[in-house]
């Protein structure tokens, strides 16, 4: 449960396997490494409040979609009062869609929040506002992808899933394949390792996603690995080769600095803090650029996150 892409790929239980039926390599290396790290998470882990039995799988659901692409400090603010004001999905279902653009503050991405409002309208109408346990039911919600239903089924539910985001592609990729960063998009060699080093128990299977998740996030980092700490170095084949450097195409590196992105960002926050339509030339004080902030205006009301009204005024969507 770390920053992530929705376009990161996870799929349905892998098929179970004996121990004495375990021919790949890749399966037979992967019970030496679940313990070791299985058992660093159980010491090391962060106290997050959606780890806590009393987040339930609403808490689940909220905070894999707040981290996705955005660091755990941003999100424990803005997730604490998510669910203090919204504590079921039903909650949040009653609420106009623009409040819960406007409580997703500068999270950045608020499509998110239109999805995550979207989602907990269908969760009361279809599942008696009760987050589903079924991998099926969780990936038809709406704004829900397959990284998402596979990490609410398994640390919500203790299901048998691999969910595989950067954090964990990043551990793999080092651990098993012996490189030092994944590729740029999740491919179907990745889903398949990812499936194939899944422990068979489901409760064992949801700790090692968790447990992978974590050793990504806190020691297997982007930019400076701790080795030293790692409870897996000495099978990693990145290390054992000698940490070789990245030979891959070049890693993307998203600026924000004059995108769209930012003007966005500045308009939104004007109509979260006006709390009421928001006239044309307010709005055209935040960006100095009038091309560019007219298509980031446009862009805006494409996504439904504004809402423009008759007389040149603007708002939060109401649904």
């Amino acid at each position: 449960m770390t920053a992530t892409t929705e376009t990161s790929s996870a799929d349905s239980p892998a098929p179970r396997t004996s121990p004495s039926s375990v021919d790949s390599p890749v399966e037979r290396a992967a019970s030496e490494f679940h313990a070791p790290v299985i058992d660093w998470f159980a010491e090391h882990a962060r106290d997050l409040p959606w780890r806590r039995p009393e987040a339930g799988a609403w808490g689940v659901m909220v905070s894999e979609f707040m981290l996705q692409q955005t660091p755990v400090n941003r999100v424990l603010p803005v997730y604490e009062e998510w669910l203090s004001r919204w504590p079921r999905p039903a909650d949040l279902a009653a609420e106009e869609p623009g409040e819960a653009v406007r409580a997703w503050g500068r999270l950045g991405y608020p499509r998110r929040a239109l999805r995550l409002h979207g989602a907990a309208a269908a969760i009361a109408e279809r599942h008696g506002g009760d987050v589903p346990e079924d991998h099926a039911q969780l990936l038809a919600l709406p704004g829900v992808g397959e990284y998402t239903a596979a990490a609410v089924a398994s640390f919500a539910y203790g299901r048998r899933h691999a969910v595989l985001d950067t954090n964990v592609r990043r551990v793999f990729a080092r651990a098993v394949n012996g490189r030092e960063f994944p590729p740029n998009a999740t491919t179907a060699a990745e889903r398949k390792l990812a499936r194939a080093m899944l422990p068979e128990e489901d409760s064992t299977a949801a700790s090692w996603a968790a447990a992978t998740m974590e050793l990504g996030a806190l020691v297997c980092t982007a930019r400076s690995p701790e080795c030293g700490r790692c409870p897996v170095a000495q099978l990693c084949a990145w290390r054992l080769a000698g940490s070789p450097p990245h030979q891959g195409p070049a890693r993307r590196v998203q600026s924000y600095a004059g995108t769209d992105r930012q003007v966005r960002g500045r308009l939104l926050a004007v109509l979260r803090e006006a709390h009421h339509p928001v006239p044309q030339a307010v709005l055209d004080r935040v960006w100095h650029e009038p091309v560019q902030r007219a298509r980031a205006l446009d862009g805006l009301v494409a996504d439904g996150l504004v809402e423009p009204l008759a007389g040149g005024v603007y708002r939060l969507p109401r649904g």
